[in-house]
């Protein structure tokens, strides 16, 4: 695939990710994430709390609850109890990965890791990069003409 129709691609499954995030319950940030293989979706998730728990992601001072699960987190445990798998694939994620859910993006095989917007913390993206995942940033999703 020419870098061109990689980039328009790239946006496209960005952009489904965004609109996916919008489905969290989270007040702080919405996080969507989307996991293709072979141009197709095999997963998605947002950020949120653990099923069975109430969907409030904050407590009453405002901080993120310590339960609450990354969206990417929510994506790659739904591969998990699903036939698919994570080798070779790529995440699509409206913000780059802390350093937690980087370990299981590499544990989890996946070898692209396509964001949106920068995390406070690179840590996690540095870890990405020293085991060999291709990491890129896209930060206007907006259709060109």
């Amino acid at each position: 695939m020419t870098d061109a129709k990689q980039h328009k691609f790239d946006k496209a499954y960005l952009r489904i990710a965004r609109e996916w995030g919008k489905l969290s319950h989270c007040e702080r940030k919405k996080v969507g994430a989307i996991i293709v293989k072979e141009r197709m979706i095999i997963s998605d998730g947002y950020n949120g709390t653990p099923t069975g728990f109430e969907n409030y992601c904050e407590d009453d001072e405002g901080y993120t609850k310590w339960y609450v699960l990354h969206a990417e987190a929510n994506a790659i445990l739904k591969v998990a109890g699903s036939t698919q798998s994570c080798r070779g694939a790529t995440l699509y994620i409206t913000l780059s990965p802390c350093k937690e859910c980087s370990k299981l993006i590499h544990q989890a095989g996946i070898t692209r890791v396509v964001y949106q917007n920068a995390y406070k913390d690179n840590a996690g993206l540095n870890f990405l990069k020293k085991a060999g995942v291709d990491i890129k940033q896209v930060s206007n999703l907006e259709e060109s003409i």
